[in-house]
C-alpha cells in the first residue's frame, strides 16, 4: 500500500509545509487506553456561593448543543439544607444550574466540603484551622460514621423529589487540607473505615444506582488511593478514583493511580484545579495553552473525566461584569479559556484514547521529544481525533500517521485570544485516500484534527485490532513479503494457517 504524503494550504492563514524545516512525527496507534467520560466545572461563582436561580452561565457551557459541550456538573453537598448556619449555602443554591444539566444529559455529582457540624469532633463545619475554633482539627467522630451514610441518602432523595437524579456522591474535598473554611480531614486508614464498614448504608437501588467517588485529596496523594486499593470491600464500593492537581503534576500523581484503578473497570477523574487565577487581568494567550497542556496530560495520565474549579470566573469560562478585569470580562459571555475546553469537551468526551508515540513526555529530554509540544489522540466512531499544542513561538511542521485510512476530516483552530481566532473550523483538504498528513502547527496554537475513516480502503476491511495472547504468529505485508518488524496494515498468519488484516 503506498502511503500518499499530502502538502496543503489551510484557509486560515496557516501556510503550507516546507521541504527541510524541523519536523515532528506522530505515530497513532490502534492500541486502545482509557474511554473518556466528559468535561466540566463546579457550579459555583465568587468566594464557592452557588449560582442560585442564575443559570445563564450553565445555559450557555453545558449540552451537546452548546458552544463549549461540557457534561459534568459539580456541586457541594452543603452540611444541611438550611447552610447548619455556617454560611448561605444549601441544596438550593444549585438545584437550578443541576436541574439544566440533567435535563440536557449531563452527570451531576455532589462533594461535601464538610459533613454537619454535630457529626465532627469541633461541632461545626468549618475546619478548625482558626483562632476562635482553638486549632482543633475537624474530623468526622467515630461515633458518628454510622450517620454519614444516610445523610447522603437525604441528600439524594430531596434531588430526586426536586427531578435531579444524582448520578455520584464523594466522599470528601481535599480531606489532606486543614482550612478555616468549610472542611474536615481523613487519614488514609481513616477513609478505609469509613467505606469499608459503612458505604453498604448507601441506598444504590432506590437511588438509580448512585455511585460513590473517593475522597478528592489536594495533589491526588497516592497514599489515599493505595489504602483504598489494598481493601476487597472498599474497591468494591469505589466506583471512582478522584483528587486535585494543586502543584502536582497530572503525569507524575495521577498516572500511578490511573494504572492500578483502570485495569479494575474503575474511573480517575480530576475534580479541581484552576489555572492562572491570581491574575489581576484575563489569562493571557500563553496561560489558556497552559490551560490546554494540562486537559491533554490529564488525558495521558488516564483520566476519563476533567472537571475545572469555578465555572464563572475571569480566569474561567465565563466573565462576571467586573470591569477592572478588563472590558472583555462581560457578565456570562464565554471567554478564551472555554473555547480551549470546546476543543476537547466537544470532541474528545466518548472517546477513547489511543497510544501514540509521543504519549511518554514525562521525563524525557528535548533531544528525545520536544517538550514545547504535545499531542494526544483518540478514536470516536469513525473518527480518529487528534490533539496537537505548539506554544513556541513559531510554527512547526507536524506528520500524523494514522493506523489506517481516512478520506476527510476537519480541523479546529485556536491562536489566540481575539474572537475571531477563538476557535477555527474549516476542512482538511485530503484529496485521496491516505494514512499519513503533513501539517504546519501556527505558532503558539492548538490544533484539533478529526479525521474520518475511509470505510471503503482496503485500508481497514476486515481489519480487527491486534490479540494480545501469546500465539505463536507470522506477518506479511500486502505483496506477501514478509515483516520482521510487522507496521501499519499487514496480513497476519496464525499457527493453524488462518489468515487476516490487522493493524498493528
Amino acid at each position: 500500500m503506498k502511503r500518499i504524503i499530502l502538502s496543503f494550504v489551510v484557509l486560515l492563514g496557516v501556510t503550507a509545509v516546507q521541504a527541510g524545516k524541523p519536523r515532528t512525527s506522530l505515530q497513532v496507534y490502534n492500541t486502545k487506553k482509557q474511554t473518556v467520560t466528559g468535561f466540566g466545572g463546579a457550579c459555583c461563582d465568587g468566594a464557592m456561593k452557588p449560582f442560585g436561580n442564575d443559570n445563564a452561565c450553565v445555559s450557555k457551557l453545558y449540552g451537546a448543543k452548546s458552544k463549549i459541550g461540557l457534561n459534568i456538573l459539580r456541586m457541594e453537598i452543603s452540611p444541611s439544607f438550611t447552610g447548619d448556619n455556617w454560611g448561605d449555602y444549601d441544596w438550593n443554591g444549585s438545584l437550578p444550574s443541576a436541574q439544566t444539566v440533567k435535563k440536557r444529559g449531563g452527570i451531576v455529582f455532589g462533594t461535601p466540603w464538610s459533613p454537619p457540624g454535630e457529626y465532627k469532633t469541633n461541632g461545626t463545619a468549618q475546619g478548625g484551622n482558626s483562632d476562635d475554633q482553638g486549632n482543633v482539627r475537624g474530623k468526622l467522630r467515630e461515633d458518628c460514621y454510622e450517620k454519614f451514610f444516610p445523610w447522603f441518602n437525604t441528600f439524594l432523595k430531596w434531588m430526586k423529589n426536586h427531578d435531579v437524579v444524582m448520578d455520584a456522591v464523594s466522599i470528601q474535598n481535599e480531606p489532606d487540607w486543614w482550612v478555616n473554611y468549610s472542611g474536615c480531614l481523613y487519614e488514609p486508614e481513616e477513609q478505609v473505615n469509613l467505606i469499608k464498614n459503612y458505604a453498604h448504608m448507601l441506598d444504590r437501588e432506590t437511588y438509580d444506582g448512585v455511585r460513590i467517588i473517593s475522597a478528592e485529596p489536594l495533589g491526588f496523594a497516592k497514599s489515599y488511593y493505595d489504602a483504598l486499593l489494598k481493601d476487597e470491600t472498599c474497591r468494591e464500593q469505589v466506583d471512582i478514583f478522584a483528587g486535585h492537581i494543586y502543584g502536582h503534576l497530572p503525569l507524575q500523581f495521577i498516572k500511578p493511580v490511573a494504572k492500578t484503578a483502570l485495569p479494575l473497570g474503575k474511573e480517575v477523574w480530576m475534580t479541581e484545579h484552576s489555572v492562572t487565577d491570581n491574575t489581576d487581568a484575563l489569562p493571557t494567550w500563553e496561560e489558556n495553552l497552559i490551560f490546554a497542556e494540562e486537559l491533554n496530560e490529564c488525558m495521558l495520565a488516564g483520566c476519563t473525566g476533567y472537571i475545572y474549579w469555578y465555572l464563572r470566573a475571569h480566569w474561567a469560562f465565563a466573565g462576571t461584569g467586573e470591569t477592572k478585569y478588563g472590558a472583555a470580562n462581560k457578565k456570562d459571555e464565554l471567554l478564551p479559556r472555554a473555547f480551549v475546553m470546546s476543543h476537547f469537551s466537544k470532541n474528545v468526551t466518548g472517546s477513547t484514547r489511543l497510544q501514540t508515540s509521543q504519549d511518554d513526555i514525562e521525563g524525557r529530554t528535548k533531544e528525545e521529544i520536544p517538550v514545547n509540544y504535545e499531542f494526544s489522540a483518540y478514536a470516536k466512531g469513525d473518527s480518529i481525533i487528534v490533539m496537537a499544542i505548539n506554544t513556541t513561538e513559531k510554527a512547526h511542521d507536524l506528520k500524523i500517521v494514522l493506523p489506517y485510512n481516512v478520506k476527510s476530516g476537519m480541523l479546529w483552530l485556536s491562536t489566540g485570544n481575539e474572537t475571531a481566532n477563538l476557535c477555527q473550523k474549516s476542512d482538511l483538504d485530503i484529496p485521496k485516500s491516505t494514512d499519513e498528513y503533513l501539517y504546519e502547527m501556527p505558532e503558539k496554537s492548538l490544533s484539533t484534527f478529526i479525521f474520518m475513516a475511509d470505510n471503503g480502503s482496503t485500508a481497514i476491511e476486515n481489519v480487527n485490532l491486534v490479540d494480545d495472547d501469546d500465539a505463536p504468529k507470522t506477518y506479511y505485508d500486502l505483496h506477501g513479503r514478509r515483516l520482521d518488524t510487522p507496521h501499519g496494515l499487514c496480513i497476519e498468519r496464525s499457527a493453524n494457517g488462518k489468515s487476516r488484516k490487522v493493524i498493528m
